[in-house]
């Protein structure tokens, strides 16, 4: 029994490391924007031509 207590913590914590890595991307990280172009074919919008 002390072996499966000792594998929910260290699986709890492993858990709590990713959620608070998570936590810190949302509130500190600020994606910068920027335009984005795409060329598509003319053949790809219009294949029956």
């Amino acid at each position: 029994m002390p072996s499966l207590i000792r594998f929910l913590v260290t699986i709890g914590i492993l858990a709590g490391m990713v959620y608070a890595g998570m936590w810190a991307l949302v509130f500190y990280v600020q994606p910068v924007p920027r335009e984005m172009q795409v060329r598509i074919p003319a053949d790809k919008i219009n294949p029956d031509f």
